[in-house]
């Protein structure tokens, strides 16, 4: 009994064989680490390309510019402003999800936070590039602002509880504005000073050309930082929180805070889209930011492919044009004055709804899925990557310029796998 009583602990303090093999590895060595640094070390690769990429297409919009005659330049300064809510929308909508029905309202934050801002600006005597800058930091607060809201609020609500919300805010727009009329001027919105070109450009270019250059320089830096924010740890979270919430919780993602991230960044696009129209057509007001306008940035994320940058682009140039080209073909046809006018109005409704049953039901992934995919695939991706542990091992991470369109996510190790 004693001999086998004093035996116990030393049959106890010597581990039998394969114990140590599965005891885990601190995580400052072994192939957890390397698993975890490949994506951060292919994510700095991809950064340089990205911002490559993002200067050469500048340059080339903005040497499109000198093509055009002003009016069609006045198009593509409001094509490049409806791009940056539409890029906001379709990463809030395909990275994680979330359904928002009142990006117009977060247009119109930033459009009256720009518009009030340059008129203190301009009592205070300042003008020019200062006072752009300044009102356009103050529009991307605004926004922000009320996107972290909506964030808060996301990370409680799903489904149409979040999209009633978002509702709510673009049907109260015109009352609230109503009410602190004092501010807000009402109906009427809120007027701003002339921006005319600058002296040195003066001789060169005309103020619609000036305000293309505008338009399209804002849309570059906040579109490049939306694709930098995609392609880093924040898009594989907001990934992640989208194919499977639970299962990222248990990685150790925080979902709620992921969601209000989202809804933060793209209300953040969404105030600059909403300044750089304020810039353009020099003032701001309810009547431009309707329930209708929203349902159209909408269908601009869906028509042009859904969770794509460039797809959002696409769309945003479709509800831009279209109108326009819908109304020029009316013109054309000899009609009364009331038939004309009625079909204005009621006709492009009627084509962007066969447009999006047509697009949807012919090609799912919108627009952007029937261009090759080697254009784009094989130009900006980068070496494959091991596959990541950790928080962030919820998606494989994407450094193309183009999100992906699917909804098929890589699997996430549960914590035995781990």
């Amino acid at each position: 009994m004693s001999a086998d009583t004093n035996a116990r602990p030393a049959a106890s303090a010597t581990p039998p064989a394969g114990i140590e093999a599965a005891t885990p590895s601190p995580r400052t060595s072994g192939p957890l680490t390397t698993s975890i640094r490949a994506p951060r070390e292919r994510r700095r690769r991809s950064t340089p390309r990205l911002l490559v990429t993002a200067l050469v297409l500048t340059l080339v919009a903005i040497g499109a510019t000198f093509l055009l005659d002003p009016y069609r330049n006045y198009q593509f300064a409001l094509i490049a402003a409806t791009f940056c809510a539409t890029a906001g929308l379709t990463l809030l909508i395909g990275l994680t999800g979330q359904l928002s029905l009142g990006h117009a309202a977060l247009m119109a934050a930033g459009g009256y936070g720009y518009a009030l801002t340059a008129n203190a600006l301009t009592d205070a005597g300042v003008d020019g590039v200062p006072r752009f800058v300044v009102s356009l930091a103050a529009a991307a607060a605004a926004s922000a602002l009320l996107g972290l809201l909506l964030g808060l609020a996301a990370a409680r609500l799903k489904g149409p509880y979040l999209s009633g919300v978002t509702l709510v805010l673009v049907i109260a727009l015109p009352a609230f504005t109503s009410v602190f009329s004092g501010v807000f001027r009402g109906d009427q919105g809120v007027q701003i000073a002339y921006d005319g070109v600058p002296e040195v450009l003066r001789r060169i270019i005309a103020v619609e050309q000036w305000q293309a250059w505008v338009a399209i320089l804002v849309a570059a830096v906040f579109v490049t930082w939306l694709a930098a924010l995609r392609n880093g740890r924040a898009g594989l979270r907001m990934r992640a929180v989208r194919d499977d919430e639970t299962a990222a919780r248990l990685q150790g993602v925080r979902a709620g805070r992921v969601k209000v991230l989202a809804f933060t960044a793209s209300s953040v696009t969404a105030g600059a889209g909403g300044a750089v129209l304020c810039f353009v057509t020099q003032s701001v007001s309810p009547g431009a930011y309707t329930l209708a306008f929203s349902l159209l940035l909408l269908v601009a994320v869906v028509i042009g492919g859904l969770g794509s940058l460039l797809g959002a682009f696409l769309g945003s140039i479709v509800i831009v044009m279209l109108p326009w080209l819908i109304q020029t073909a009316t013109g054309a046809l000899d009609l009364s004055a009331d038939a004309a006018q009625r079909l204005t109005g009621n006709l492009p409704v009627l084509v962007f709804g066969v447009l999006l049953i047509v697009v949807t039901a012919a090609w799912p992934g919108g627009i952007r899925a029937t261009l090759p995919k080697r254009l784009f695939s094989r130009r900006f991706r980068g070496p494959p990557a091991a596959p990541a542990a950790g928080p962030d091992a919820a998606v494989a991470a994407d450094s193309d310029l183009e999100p992906r369109t699917d909804s098929a996510a890589e699997p996430i190790p549960t914590t035995t796998e781990r």
